[in-house]
């Protein structure tokens, strides 16, 4: 039971766009959209966040970010969204289909 919007947004995070202006980015997704459904993946435990360290972010002049990875649950369910959604990975590509 997986909306659209939120297979985007893991195929987004599969593909490495780790961080929520990536995510917003690569899916064209507003703020609206994005931040509340990775809370909601991450309650669902889809996906897991850890905040960069601070000394990272002052030296690149920038706020810290919260950086997302799959879970185990979160790789299967990504798969299973490929299948109900078969165009998600043409819009958007995992790192394998960008090389070949």
């Amino acid at each position: 039971k997986l909306s659209h919007s939120a297979a985007m947004i893991l195929q987004a995070i599969s593909s490495g766009h780790i961080y929520g202006f990536g995510v917003m980015e690569i899916t064209g997704l507003p703020s609206g959209t994005v931040y509340p459904a990775m809370r909601r993946l991450e309650r669902d435990g889809l996906i897991r966040s850890n905040w960069e360290q601070q000394s990272i972010a002052d030296a690149r002049q920038r706020p810290p970010r919260k950086y997302y990875k799959l879970t185990r649950s979160g790789r299967a369910t990504v798969e299973a969204s490929q299948k109900r959604y078969p165009l998600l990975a043409k819009l958007i590509p995992s790192p394998e289909v960008k090389n070949a």
